[in-house]
């Protein structure tokens, strides 16, 4: 497991082992063998704008974009199930609506950029919520990997 970690924020760089922890936990209770590569950036509303804008053609910032490299559910099921190193995809997330959301929902930065960091990962490993029924999966599965460690 590889966790390529980047931050804009220094008072933010101790989340590395933080990932690192929530990513072994996740891969653990959905029974992933193989060896993921994961990149996570903590970036600002400006950038996380950007690249809203450009690659999804929505113009304001969000709290979490990812890009996976797999892209289809034949193509998880095979790769994630055996053993060897898989990169799994990019993950961005915007500290400042972070803040923001934390504020909003009453409880602490360090919860909510756990939750928008395993949001993310979910997205890597072929989770959505497009659907409601999807929504319930992904949430529920959020939920209890933080509740696992203590958040």
């Amino acid at each position: 497991m590889e966790l390529d970690f980047n931050s804009k924020f220094e008072e933010y760089e101790s989340y590395e082992e933080e990932y690192l922890s929530l990513m072994k936990i996740t891969l653990s209770k959905l029974k992933i063998k193989c060896d993921p590569i994961v990149s996570v950036s903590l970036v600002d509303n400006r950038y996380i704008h950007r690249i809203n804008k450009k690659y999804r053609g929505i113009d304001r910032p969000t709290d979490v974009i990812s890009f996976a490299f797999l892209d289809d559910g034949h193509q998880y099921e095979k790769v994630l199930h055996q053993e060897g190193m898989v990169a799994l995809g990019d993950i961005y997330i915007s500290v400042e609506k972070a803040i923001e959301q934390a504020n909003e929902y009453d409880h602490s930065i360090k919860r909510e950029l756990s939750f928008l960091f395993v949001h993310g990962l979910l997205h890597l490993l072929g989770y959505d919520h497009m659907t409601k029924e999807d929504e319930e999966v992904m949430f529920t599965l959020q939920e209890a990997i933080l509740k696992e460690k203590g958040i």
